[in-house]
């Protein structure tokens, strides 16, 4: 094992960390506040809301991201309307391709996680929140979505660790994140093994971090379920 070549091998692909990490993050906050959308659409009840968001989950969880961000880098550009409107100066740009694609992938399956969240949420605190006379808008503020993003929070926390691997796909439009800078590398070198052992381990240190922080939340969010502390009585202690 060439251990100076891997240690140059890092320091090429770790300024392509910010770029993995500002995809990732862009598109599971974009996403977030889409999937909260279509989860309240197919628990509101209605047909006309219900269905569309069942066509959107439906779609963009049964069809494979790289044919999403093709379809968005290379298709939308087909239509003339596109080319003439307000978003092509965005469109045109691989960075905001693979944001729009990565957002509209994570929205569909973390909506599934957000319903799951909100029907969580038990019923007897939504009753006696309406009983102190709490406003729709108040409960879902300080009852439901609290609850919702607790019971949510470990799911959604897989999520984000699969929006940062996620993201090596954005190297097929150019990009030159971790997994782009990779690809450079290799065909410069023809060292693909040891070039994606660096790779491999950068997203594995990124994931690491991601999920204590998850899981650095969650136990902050539930404190009530942490183990009491254990009481130690000395020799002298109550009998």
């Amino acid at each position: 094992m060439d251990f100076a070549f891997l240690y140059d091998t890092l320091l090429t692909l770790l300024p392509g960390v910010p770029l993995t990490l500002k995809l990732a993050f862009s598109a599971v906050a974009l996403g977030a506040v889409l999937a909260l959308g279509l989860a309240m659409m197919r628990l509101s009840g209605l047909r006309a809301l219900d269905w569309p968001a069942r066509v959107y989950v439906f779609l963009f969880r049964s069809t494979p991201l790289l044919v999403q961000i093709f379809l968005i880098y290379y298709g939308l550009g087909q239509f003339r309307e596109v080319r003439t409107s307000w978003l092509w100066p965005f469109l045109r740009e691989p960075y905001w391709c693979a944001v729009l694609a990565l957002t509209l992938n994570t929205a569909a399956y973390a909506s599934e996680i957000f319903r799951g969240g909100l029907l969580a949420v038990p019923h007897g605190q939504v009753e006696a929140a309406r009983a102190a006379g709490m406003s729709r808008g108040l409960l879902f503020r300080r009852i439901v979505l609290p609850v919702a993003i607790r019971q949510a929070l470990p799911a959604y926390g897989s999520e984000l660790i699969l929006m940062i691997k996620a993201t090596a796909l954005a190297s097929i439009i150019t990009l030159m994140e971790v997994t782009g800078l990779a690809a450079k590398l290799i065909a410069e070198t023809y060292r693909a093994i040891e070039v994606f052992i660096v790779a491999g381990s950068i997203y594995l240190v990124l994931n690491f971090v991601v999920t204590r922080l998850v899981l650095a939340a969650e136990r902050r969010l539930t404190p009530h379920l942490r183990p009491a502390p254990v009481a130690i009585l000395n020799d002298g202690g109550a009998a």
